[in-house]
């Protein structure tokens, strides 16, 4: 049995044995001391494209402005001596192009896909431009900077240069192996979880309580430091700064080796630019093909890129991934499929709760005012109107701290968007929306989900590459952090108040079973519990929760209705729900919408009874549409 730590650190462990054995292997292939270090150049600038692209989704055609920014303002501080030092020239380098980067980013992580993409690029050749001419007494314009002096270690007579070779190939081997592992840890940080949930569903986060931007800043500050700490060091490595550094030759080069080794894999930007440089060097010595070498060149791309649409260790990692679990994932698809058939039989086994729903994680705290409010959530005219369209029309009404309050209507009553204008996530036309007598309209969903307001979809919206305890982290881990902490280095999994969290809820969900399951295999109907589950794992003071039973099989809505009926005993409910069975079984007090107006307003009873309402559902007048019972309602169920 493999040692568990030896297990955590086994790609570390590998990649020290590769960079060791490289230099000795690889020279008869073709591989040069020189060519393998340009390769640990280019995978340290790719290091960072890795974070930002595999972990969080963000593609930049951008990154040559920090890789030059980095590479000259080190170059230009060194030999204008300026600084003696080659490695606090090496920091400052790396500093400037991560504020560089910050600064870049601030305006680019507003945007998404091909807005952001577009961003990055056009400052990548803004900065081309200001590098070959405004700053071109400094950089040297289209001549670059030479002269650039190799990195020394130690002191006196015992000063070590390090020249271009092994040596400088041990220097570069050695700062990539420590990107590497701190790529490593951020990847497998709390950071690192959030950003894998930012890419999988972006909305859904900020949803959970989560500074979105911030986030993406972050990851967007952390590819720029790579990349500017990879542009320092080319300088040394090659006595020589290019112009090139700032060319957008130098962002595509970087995309493509990235995407040939393998997006998401940290290890892939140094197989990819190996492989890329080996065929440039090579290529170009073949009798008679040696001019038509990038072509070539791009014809071998577009066959590995088609041919390994993950990369080469992208394919590499997830085959060897998928015999690893093959038992697991079989079964588990099993479950699955034996939970589908039993619910289209007519029968399946109810979910288990628990008699009492108890959270460890405190809720958001109320102030001296709001400590004994009565009013938990309250509309005050709310509107929201698309050009002619009145979606919700002056709505008003309250919710009573500990209550379970219903909102129904007839389809196009406007329920989903009042109930994304009470989350904040729809700003409205008119009117406002008061948390505990404090004013939550226009703070934002994430503001409103720390602030005790969370809300489950309609329609579900989970991070399906991640596994069930993984989405109950990401919602767990906003209450606990807040919406932004910068905690890079502490594992996810190091939290105990979080970790209690998760596995209550895991228990209150009854996903015990498949805490370890991804969630893109589960039955539609755990599916939904886990939806409800992420809402609740943000520790709400107001749960909103909207057609929590839609797509349930009849047992799965009982023991989903007794789940929602414990969970309103510690925490107050809104929701929206069609099947009127259920609404009026479980709510105390219902507001009913028509057109986007308020119809009614009140207890069950009164509601249920109120000739207006049954007009509404029903088309007919009260005593033809009920008799002389109200025991009709129990048949009446919204189309879904």
């Amino acid at each position: 049995m493999v040692p568990r730590p030896f297990r955590a650190a086994w790609p570390e462990l590998a990649l020290l044995v590769a960079l060791i054995a490289a230099p000795v292997l690889l020279p008869p292939l073709g591989f040069s001391h020189d060519l393998l270090s340009r390769a640990l150049n280019w995978a340290l600038f790719g290091l960072g494209l890795d974070i930002l692209f595999g972990l969080a989704g963000l593609l930049s055609f951008g990154q040559a402005a920090f890789y030059g920014a980095g590479g000259f303002v080190a170059a230009c501080l060194l030999v204008s001596g300026t600084i003696q030092s080659v490695w606090l020239a090496f920091l400052i380098g790396t500093l400037a192009a991560g504020l560089f980067g910050l600064a870049v980013g601030w305006l680019a992580v507003r945007r998404i896909g091909i807005y952001f993409a577009m961003i990055t690029l056009a400052f990548g050749q803004m900065a081309y431009f200001i590098q070959n001419s405004p700053l071109s007494d400094y950089t040297g314009g289209e001549n670059g900077i030479a002269g650039v002096p190799v990195p020394v270690i130690g002191f006196g007579a015992w000063a070590v240069r390090i020249t271009a070779g092994l040596p400088m190939y041990a220097l570069l081997a050695a700062t990539f192996f420590l990107g590497f592992v701190l790529a490593r840890r951020i990847v497998h940080s709390p950071v690192g979880l959030i950003l894998k949930a930012v890419k999988e569903n972006t909305p859904r986060v900020a949803m959970l309580g989560h500074d979105v931007p911030a986030y993406k800043l972050a990851a967007f500050t952390i590819a720029a430091l790579y990349a500017g700490l990879a542009g320092a060091m080319l300088g040394s490595f090659q006595s020589y700064m290019p112009p090139d550094a700032f060319a957008l030759e130098t962002s595509g080069q970087l995309v493509v080796q990235t995407i040939v080794g393998g997006v998401g894999t940290l290890v892939g930007p140094l197989v990819g630019a190996a492989l890329w440089l080996w065929l440039r060097d090579n290529l170009q010595l073949i009798p008679g093909f040696g001019s038509l070498w990038k072509l070539i060149l791009g014809m071998a791309f577009i066959g590995l890129v088609m041919g390994l649409r993950r990369g080469i260790c992208g394919e590499i990692l997830h085959r060897w991934g998928q015999r690893r679990e093959a038992a697991r994932l079989g079964a588990a698809k099993a479950r699955t499929d034996a939970i589908e058939e039993a619910i289209a039989a007519g029968g399946g086994v109810a979910p288990e709760v628990p008699a009492e729903v108890a959270l460890p994680m405190p809720r958001p705290a109320f102030d001296g005012r709001t400590a004994h409010a009565e009013i938990a959530l309250e509309a005050q005219g709310l509107a929201r109107h698309y050009g002619g369209l009145k979606a919700v029309d002056g709505v008003s009404f309250q919710v009573r701290r500990g209550s379970i309050h219903a909102v129904i209507g007839p389809n196009g009553a406007g329920k989903s968007t009042l109930f994304k204008m009470l989350s904040d996530e729809v700003s409205p036309s008119a009117g406002s929306v008061l948390l505990f007598g404090e004013r939550l309209t226009g703070a934002g969903v994430t503001e409103a989900t720390q602030r005790g307001v969370a809300k489950s979809n309609q329609l579900n919206q989970l991070f399906l590459a991640l596994t069930v305890r993984e989405n109950l982290r990401v919602a767990a881990l906003a209450r606990a952090r807040g919406r932004f902490r910068l905690d890079l280095l502490a594992p996810a999994t190091g939290r105990a108040d979080v970790e209690a969290q998760v596995e209550t809820l895991l228990g209150i969900l009854d996903l015990g079973t498949r805490a370890e399951t991804r969630v893109g295999v589960l039955a539609y109907g755990e599916k939904r519990r886990l939806e409800i589950g992420m809402a609740l794992a943000t520790s709400p003071n107001v749960l909103l929760l909207d057609e929590p039973l839609a797509g349930m099989s009849p047992s799965e809505r009982v023991a989903t209705c007794a789940l929602i009926r414990r969970i309103g005993r510690s925490c107050t409910i809104l929701l929206v729900e069609h099947d009127l069975d259920a609404v009026f079984d479980l709510a105390e007090r219902i507001t009913v919408l028509s057109e986007g107006r308020l119809l009614a307003d009140g207890p069950a009873e009164a509601v249920r009874r109120d000739p207006a309402v049954q007009k509404a559902y029903l088309g007919a007048a009260p005593d033809e549409a009920l008799g002389e019972t109200t025991g009709t309602w129990g048949a009446v169920h919204e189309p879904a």
